[in-house]
């Protein structure tokens, strides 16, 4: 699922294929707006194109897909959105943030490069998170087998499920906190790295 522009919202639901509902809004003088989606393959492409003059245009996309379908969402410069799904999830965002919540597949791959990173209620297996600037605050519901946070320029913030874990933790510049049970030897490996931010991780409540 690819976006270039348009905030994408994709919400867990009871469908069968994939439902998609478009909003556009803004002023302009001439032109027009041309939101568009297209699904090609496996692969929705949504897109907003806007030509005249004084154009101040905005699109969100809402898409309902099933949630037990794995997804792989792009978007460039507009949010990501997601709720609900139960298979693998993994987001790829340029200039905008990420927002996740009550996500359960077994994987969930997270790449943000100028915009914050958001999680809540997170039940995977196995999470990754490659952030180059902005903050990541994550909050996992269920004891993970693996985290790996990695972060050029911002805070990272981790909350985990009572347990212990291997943790390995590194910020070039920053303070780092840690206020879960530590072991060398568990099975449940949490690696957060950051170059210029702090790293506090935390009990779920």
């Amino acid at each position: 699922m690819k976006s270039n522009s348009a905030d994408l919202e994709l919400v867990a639901a009871d469908v069968e294929g994939v439902q998609v509902e478009r909003q556009v809004s803004g002023t302009k003088v001439g032109g027009e707006n041309d939101p568009g989606w297209q699904l090609e393959g496996s692969t929705l492409k949504l897109s907003l194109d806007c030509t005249g003059i004084s154009i101040n245009c905005k699109a969100k996309y809402i898409v309902k897909v099933p949630r037990d379908v794995a997804i792989t969402a792009e978007n460039d410069k507009g949010l990501i959105k997601a709720t609900g799904f139960t298979a693998d999830f993994s987001a790829k965002a340029g200039n905008s943030d990420v927002q996740l919540s009550d996500l359960s597949g077994a994987r969930l791959d997270l790449e943000g490069r100028d915009g914050n990173i958001k999680g809540d209620r997170i039940s995977a297996k196995a999470v990754t998170v490659t952030s180059r600037n902005g903050d990541n605050n994550l909050s996992l519901a269920s004891v993970p087998t693996l985290v790996d946070m990695q972060s050029q320029d911002g805070n990272i913030k981790l909350n985990l499920p009572e347990a212990t874990y291997a943790v390995d933790t590194a910020a070039k510049k920053g303070d780092i906190t840690v206020d879960v049970t530590k072991g060398d030897t568990s099975s449940h490996v949490v690696r957060v790295h950051t170059r210029n931010g702090d790293i506090v991780i935390g009990k779920a409540s």
